[in-house]
């Protein structure tokens, strides 16, 4: 009689712990990076009452006799099912996308390392890139360069970074000049057709401009003459000629296509020795157009904002227009990711029978991309959490039946003896 009774108690506790698992999973709905959790269960010892016999000549062979003593809890999953994105566009939020955890730890190495589903990253005062708790994010450290290493540690943006200037070098010049123009070239002063800034920089990042003018001075023939706007005086004033295939409105092929032209600073700074590139210019009749295309020098650059890529790359956006990349995140994955063991705090760490780590940069080795400007959110499902709340409450309820029905058959019995 007692049997039915322990049952029905085993019953019950692992039942209440099955909604315990579920009461957390709705808990953690809109938790980043949760991953939701189930229960199984498995029947506990049977008591054999009589056991199996084969057959003979006389008679068949009789299968054994057991009662069932309850059921005992099997195991408390960890589903790793990626959840959906939340896009946010915020350039420290990253997500992975398939398989992979990020790594961090209070000090920046691998000592009690944590690994995490959650990607809403921060920096601190110091520059590192922590989590909402204040853990440092491990990645590959870069050169100054920008050059991304194999060394792992916390992953540090240099607020104060700059990106020394570069001299210019070459200045790409594009457009039309209009076929139409008159010719004034023999005129003086020559009346001018178009006229168009060029800006340089030279060594220690000071920017000067250069106006060039164009001036017809024959059927598709033109003179470029360089004017200094800013001191100091040079280059000089020179004109240059370019002619035109009147067929193609090109540039014929014995003309000048390039301007070599040498800037001399009164800051410091070295000489700027540049080329002004010519080539792409035409001539049709319409409106002149002529303007610089393009220069590669720049100025000093001070680090202006940061933002994690899809190969996890933290790139740094200076106040000249480059970028550099200042480090990459890291992410490790498991043999066995359902043997990690939750810490709290959205933290995992690892356990003897999830294997030691494998890390890579993401998108590589196993290890998912990432998928910058949103967070993965909770893969909780709640239609399969309320369903499987009522399924247990009823595993509950029916379970609770048996002790009240065992405790009428007891009271039975003891009322025999009346």
């Amino acid at each position: 009689m007692m049997r039915s009774m322990n049952s029905a108690v085993s019953a019950l506790r692992n039942h209440q712990l099955r909604m315990d698992v579920i009461g957390n999973n709705i808990a953690n709905v809109n938790t980043i990076g949760y991953k939701s959790s189930r229960v199984t269960f498995k029947d506990s010892l049977s008591q054999m009452l009589r056991g199996a016999s084969g057959p003979d000549a006389s008679r068949g062979g009789t299968n054994p006799q057991q009662v069932g003593l309850g059921m005992d809890l099997s195991s408390i999953d960890t589903l790793f099912t990626t959840g959906v994105p939340d896009r946010t566009d915020r350039g420290l939020d990253v997500m992975v996308n398939g398989e992979g955890f990020f790594m961090v730890s209070a000090d920046g190495t691998d000592n009690g390392m944590y690994y995490t589903r959650a990607g809403n990253f921060d920096i601190d005062e110091d520059g590192n890139l922590v989590n909402a708790d204040g853990l440092r994010v491990l990645g590959y450290k870069t050169d100054d360069a920008g050059n991304v290493g194999n060394e792992v540690g916390g992953i540090v943006v240099p607020l104060a970074d700059s990106i020394p200037p570069i001299a210019t070098t070459n200045v790409v010049m594009e457009g039309n000049l209009d076929a139409r123009a008159v010719l004034t070239g023999s005129t003086t002063p020559p009346t001018i057709e178009r006229q168009t800034e060029i800006t340089v920089n030279d060594s220690l990042g000071t920017s000067h401009k250069i106006r060039l003018e164009f001036t017809k001075t024959a059927a598709n023939t033109w003179n470029v003459t360089p004017t200094p706007i800013t001191t100091p005086p040079s280059p000089a004033g020179t004109p240059v000629s370019i002619a035109f295939e009147p067929s193609t409105g090109k540039l014929t092929a014995a003309s000048v296509k390039t301007l070599n032209m040498t800037l001399t600073p009164t800051n410091g700074a070295s000489p700027v020795t540049f080329d002004v590139d010519l080539s792409a210019l035409t001539q049709y009749g319409t409106d002149s157009s002529a303007l610089m295309r393009s220069q590669d020098g720049s100025p000093v650059g001070v680090l202006t904002s940061y933002a994690i890529g899809q190969k996890g790359e933290v790139e740094g956006v200076f106040s000249n227009g480059r970028t550099k990349i200042l480090g990459q995140v890291a992410t490790s994955i498991f043999a066995n990711p359902a043997g990690l063991v939750k810490m709290g705090g959205n933290l995992y760490r690892s356990s003897a029978n999830s294997g030691d780590p494998q890390v890579n940069k993401p998108g590589t080795g196993g290890n998912g991309g990432l998928q910058p400007g949103a967070l993965e959110m909770s893969n909780v499902d709640l239609g399969k959490e309320f369903t499987n709340m009522i399924v247990t409450q009823r595993g509950f309820q029916a379970n609770s039946r048996i002790i009240s029905t065992t405790d009428q058959m007891l009271e039975e019995l003891v009322n025999l003896k009346r």
